[in-house]
């Protein structure tokens, strides 16, 4: 199926990166301990966050919504966004087009 875009793709991943990074243990996804986590300077955090946002942004293709640390993210083709929630409460909506 594939996700369908036609923003500037490395603005989708750095905005999808910067709402990934505000889910509680979003680390957990590189199988990170919190102390492991908090260690990497806030450059390092960034560089992870936008590898995660481009595996999940491809993931998504196949696996319209994909659990991450304590939240969660959901690929809506009819609307053309990405959602991203921390527990119930929608953070951030990445919009494709």
């Amino acid at each position: 199926m594939g996700v369908r875009f036609n923003r500037e793709y490395r603005d989708i991943v750095r905005d999808f990166g910067t709402a990934l990074g505000q889910i509680d243990n979003c680390y957990e996804m590189f199988e990170m301990e919190r102390d492991d986590w908090e260690s990497l300077d806030r450059e390092e955090q960034i560089e992870f966050l936008r590898t995660l946002a481009d595996d999940i942004f491809y993931g998504l293709g196949s696996e319209p919504l994909i659990e991450v640390g304590e939240g969660k993210v959901q690929y809506d083709s009819s609307n053309h966004i990405i959602r991203v929630w921390t527990d119930s409460q929608i953070v951030h909506l990445i919009k494709l087009v």
